[in-house]
């Protein structure tokens, strides 16, 4: 239900395992051409295209109907989600299969089945890489990476629940769209499974230096490394002992990702055999989505698989949980955070409950929305008991109601606490629930909920398939009615009338599943400050372990076995065998983006994009940070973080909290750094202002923003002592699982002029930053320093305004916009900038148009010079973080093109085998960014200095010219899958108002990406990543490490 409550549980983000870091969405634009000649291509009857739309035209499937060996079994219109939802089942197979058709071009895939693991081997999970990696019709390795770079999808890739496996893609391009299914059916259905994948995937031993018997044997593995790099993570750690612990008698009290210490014990034949009694299609669950035909899916996928099998039991049937008598409490470890605020205050407590069946969807809902009520915001009775109890730092991980598993449960406490507050924090959590069945919840709270759940529904977004198919594929999973869970409307008003019915009915739900409920766990985790040292020392025991037990044969075996594998990764790919695009198949040119701009107030600009929004309006103001002091800029990200929440004019901040969400869907402001496309050392410096609301409450959005601008209340010391910590533990909490971005950032901070802003934003400076702020004993010093912010960011000075709106409602979206600009402030005399050398530069609209009157003010610092620097940050994590940047070309050089497209053919072509198959990191690659920056970096890393090395020999490699033809057109298609992403209606326009990149620039990019060729690519590495020929810097963060200690050239911090 995070769909609908706009919500991202802990437990759903966390204890989900994904096939390989780095590979994420990636979009394109739509082929209409080709579309059109599949549609003529299917030879069945035309009267269903003679509807107006695919939904209608689905409308028309008749219960009983055959289709390819797929009877119908349900046709049903969700109108609040504009489509229509058919249900089908494969005669022979029993093979479960739901169609949602809907006037959306990015069209979605999965198959899911259902996986129980009964140990913690992570069998379900290295099963879904190994199965990617060759096929009875694909025999070529890693079909799956290697389709990236020969298709256009918008998103691929795999996941492993706690209970199912999940593998989904989506594409516009028709013919991708049939390439994709015929990889993807195979890989999950006739996979190779071969020993070698099993041990480049899973888990294996190999010696330290593969080609020296003589050197000590060690664990590696892809999978291997990927957990323990997950459970470096303390709250990742709370979180599946909280799912294991509360359902001891089931699937839930394994690691269905894999515990380091049991994955060396998994066995190649025991993978073999778990394929063959999960990965049937009596156990599957296929969903299709969007505006391709239906009938063309079934038809694949019926010739292509179903046709092979016959229907058995599957025997994967989760039994729910026994209910306890009493409840249980349990103590576990963890390390300590030295990013954390107070080192002495690293426990956390939780309390989970278990609740209902999460395929009762009614009662799934209730207790959805009754988990928001009690924990969502400064107005529920959670935060107040136990936030504004001051003794910690924000609630415990997975707190709220959690759905992954068959028996859905809920949780709350809270994380940053001493040890002696424990008792205190089980005490408030009972005594809250005592008080919620009292006195309940107030009205407006509920219908406060439920306007948010309204605009998310009307929110039109990108990737809505792959949201769909999540949202349904846990209940579904357990054979609960998806059709049923997506009529959302239809849950609302059952709901409503149970509220109309009892006064006291979410009182009463409180009793039965909180005050009264048995099954009921406490879990305490506090630091341990020997803990990664006896993970390291269990690991050595396991390893002499299974070294001891080799006789000198399996030795032998082991070292031939591992130069094998290094020389089958070594040896050049061939994937003739795999279907894909063509350059050629790609759109020549964009669509253009109508833009008007006005102004307000007399010299404020006003961008106005119209789009389809749905009764959507999307507001942005950018205030710029041009005279802000410098000591200021590090509290800025600060700022942004407490503007909304603080209070502000007649609003003290629950009432203002309140009002958000009762009338917006949101109101948030960020920093933003805007590079300039034709210098690396000029850039723009702002706050974004950002917010949505129904039509009807624009008038109560715009004057939320005028109280937040002209009286924000920066006087409560313990409401901002309050966010700070929350702030601080969410970003120190965060390092582990985004260290590749930090090491990034870091290693690019000395490379060009806002390299350093960046740092200071958004790297490791602003983690330790929050961490001293936490710590301080005044915090009235940064209250202050906040004050002195508001000055020079909330007013109209140096302010420009954009709007994305339905074509009838810009009209009054632009008067709406004129009142709040007159009624913020506006210095009485003009403040100069505190960097003297100010560039004003006007936005490009396009060819026709010709500039805009929106001028953007740049900055630059004549003295800036960049330099090198290598940093380390050691840190108790197990595996590493290798960042590498180079300093290179704007946007508008041609160069900016050639490096795009150098970077992803690096990536595919040397860096995932050299850093991921060989090395065993989770994820690799290289990249540029907006800045011009082009780097490299590894993610989840065993190694540190080796990757560097890595990185130079990928360098070497790109400078050789060891690649063909072929090879560019695959990094071709896969840059374009990411330039051609889908926009959502709310963002059209918005490269154009906050970064000065037209649509005319875009289609010159476009063309250049075109002309890439080989000399080019070869003549990129050796201008700018060869070395000496361009600025680099370098950042690590991960463990102590030797080498680099005695190493002068770094900086360890």
């Amino acid at each position: 239900f995070a769909l609908l409550f706009g919500e991202l549980s802990g437990a759903a983000r966390f204890l989900c395992w994904g096939s390989c870091a780095g590979v994420g969405m990636r979009w394109l634009d739509t082929a209409v051409l080709r579309r059109l000649r599949l549609l003529r291509a299917v030879s069945l009857t035309s009267w269903r295209r003679t509807s107006s739309s695919p939904s209608e035209r689905a409308l028309q499937y008749k219960v009983g109907e055959n289709i390819h060996g797929f009877s119908v079994e349900q046709v049903t219109a969700v109108p609040e989600l504009f489509l229509t939802a058919v249900k089908l089942n494969h005669d022979n197979t029993g093979a479960k299969y739901l169609h949602l058709a809907r006037e959306d071009s990015d069209n979605f895939f999965s198959v899911q089945f259902r996986t129980a693991p009964v140990d913690s081997t992570g069998v379900a999970h290295i099963l879904e890489h190994t199965v990617l990696t060759g096929s009875e019709k694909y025999p070529c390795r890693d079909p799956f990476f290697k389709m990236r770079n020969r298709s256009l999808a918008t998103f691929m890739n795999a996941f492993t629940a706690a209970d199912y496996t999940f593998y989904p893609f989506s594409t516009q391009n028709a013919k991708d769209f049939q390439n994709l299914l015929s990889v993807y059916l195979d890989s999950v259905f006739f996979p190779f499974l071969r020993e070698l994948d099993f041990w480049q995937e899973g888990w294996r031993l190999e010696h330290e230096n593969p080609t020296d018997v003589h050197s000590p044997l060690v664990f590696k593995g892809i999978v291997f490394n990927e957990m323990k790099g997950a459970f470096t993570s303390s709250e990742r750690i709370f979180m599946q002992n909280l799912q294991n612990k509360l359902f001891p008698d089931n699937t839930y009290s394994v690691v269905s990702g894999g515990d380091p210490k049991n994955i060396t014990d998994l066995t190649w034949e025991q993978l073999k055999q778990f394929h063959a009694t999960h990965y049937h299609p009596s156990n599957a669950r296929f969903t299709t989505y969007g505006n391709f035909p239906l009938e063309l899916h079934l038809k694949a996928i019926h010739e292509n698989v179903l046709n092979r099998f016959q229907k058995i039991d599957p025997h994967t049937m989760v039994p729910p949980q026994k209910h306890w008598s009493e409840p249980r409490e349990y103590h576990i470890t963890c390390g300590f955070n030295s990013l954390a605020a107070d080192p002495a205050n690293q426990t956390t407590v939780g309390v989970g409950f278990l609740l209902a069946d999460i395929t009762d969807i009614s009662e799934a809902f209730t207790l959805s929305f009754l988990s928001s009520l009690l924990t969502s915001g400064p107005n529920s009775p959670f935060y107040k008991a136990l936030i504004e109890a001051n003794i910690g730092t924000g609630f415990s991980p997975s707190t709220g109601y959690n759905d992954y598993t068959r028996d859905a449960y809920f949780s709350v406490g809270l994380q940053g606490i001493d040890r002696k507050d424990i008792e205190t924090v089980k005490e408030l959590i009972m005594k809250t629930i005592d008080e919620v069945i009292e006195k309940g919840f107030e009205e407006e709270r509920i219908e406060a909920l439920l306007h948010r759940i309204e605009i998310n529904l009307k929110s039109q977004s990108t990737g809505f398939g792959l949201s769909l198919v999540s949202f349904i594929a846990s209940s579904w999973n357990h054979d609960g009615d998806p059709v049923d869970l997506l009529k959302i409307g239809d849950q609302i008003t059952q709901f409503r009338q149970r509220l109309k019915d009892n006064s006291k009915f979410l009182q009463d739900k409180v009793k039965q599943y909180f005050k009264d409920n048995p099954h009921r766990l406490t879990l305490i985790m506090s630091p341990d400050e020997n803990y990664y040292e006896k993970e390291a020392q269990d690991e050595e025991a396991k390893l002499r372990q299974k070294v001891n037990a080799l006789s000198e044969e399996e030795k032998k075996e082991i070292y031939e076995n591992d130069l094998e594998l290094i020389s089958l990764q070594n040896k050049p790919p061939d994937a003739s065998c795999l279907p894909s695009l063509k350059v050629s198949d790609i759109e020549p040119k964009i669509p253009y983006t109508e833009l008007e701009i006005g102004t307000a107030v007399g010299d404020v600009p006003v961008q106005y994009c119209a789009q389809p929004t749905n009764g959507i309006i999307y507001f942005r103001a950018l205030s710029s940070l041009n005279t802000l002091p410098e000591e200021l800029k590090p509290y800025v990200p600060l700022f942004c973080s407490v503007i909304t929440k603080m209070g502000s004019g007649i609003y003290d901040y629950k009432k203002l909290a309140q009002q958000i969400e009762l009338t917006t869907g949101g109101m948030l402001s960020s920093p933003l750094i805007s590079p300039d496309d034709s210098n690396l050392d000029v850039y723009e410096q702002g706050v974004l202002f950002t917010s949505f609301c129904l039509e009807k409450n624009l008038p109560d959005m715009m004057h939320l923003w005028s109280e937040i601008f002209n009286e924000p209340h920066f006087d409560d010391e313990d409401r901002l002592g309050v966010l700070v910590r929350m702030r601080a533990q969410e970003l120190s909490n965060g390092v582990s699982d985004s260290g590749h971005l930090y090491a990034s950032v870091r290693a690019s901070r000395t490379l060009t002029a806002c390299g350093d802003v960046q740092e200071v934003f958004s790297g490791m400076d602003q983690v330790k930053l929050m961490q001293r702020i936490a710590e301080a004993s005044d915090i009235t010093i940064t209250l202050r320093k906040l004050s002195r912010i508001k000055k020079h960011v909330l007013n109209a000075d140096n302010m420009r305004c954009a709007v994305n709106a339905g074509p009838q409602q810009i009209s009054g979206a632009s008067k709406e916009v004129e009142q709040f600009l007159k009624r913020i402030h506006r210095s009485k005399k003009e403040r100069k900038a505190v960097r003297p050398l100010v560039i004003e530069k006007s936005l490009p609209l396009g060819r026709e148009t010709g500039h805009s009157n929106i001028t953007r003010k740049l900055i630059t610092d004549p003295t800036f010079k960049p330099c090198q620097m290598k940093t380390h940050f050691s840190l108790p994590f197990t595996v590493n973080y290798v960042a590498q940047c180079i300093r290179t070309a704007p946007y508008i050089s041609p160069d900016y093109a050639s490096l795009r497209i150098l970077a992803q053919l690096m990536t595919d072509k040397f860096l995932l085998r050299e850093i991921r198959e060989k090395a065993a990191a989770y994820g690799g690659g290289a990249n540029l960014n907006s800045r011009g920056v082009f780097g490299f970096y590894s993610y989840r890393d065993p190694n540190s200095l080796a990757t560097l090395s890595s990185f130079e020999q990928a360098i070497e490699w790109a400078k050789s010219g060891k690649f063909i033809q072929e090879d560019i057109d695959e990094a071709k298609l896969a840059v374009f899958s990411n330039v051609d992403a889908p926009v959502a209606p709310s963002d059209k326009g918005m490269t154009h108002f906050l970064y000065g990149i037209s649509d005319e620039m875009k289609q010159r990019q476009r063309e250049q990406l075109f002309e890439v060729n080989h000399k080019n690519l070869t003549d990129m590495a050796s201008k700018y990543l060869a070395c000496g020929q361009s600025t680099r810097g370098i950042t690590i963060l991960g463990p102590e490490n030797a080498s680099i200690t005695k190493d002068p050239t770094w900086i360890t911090r």
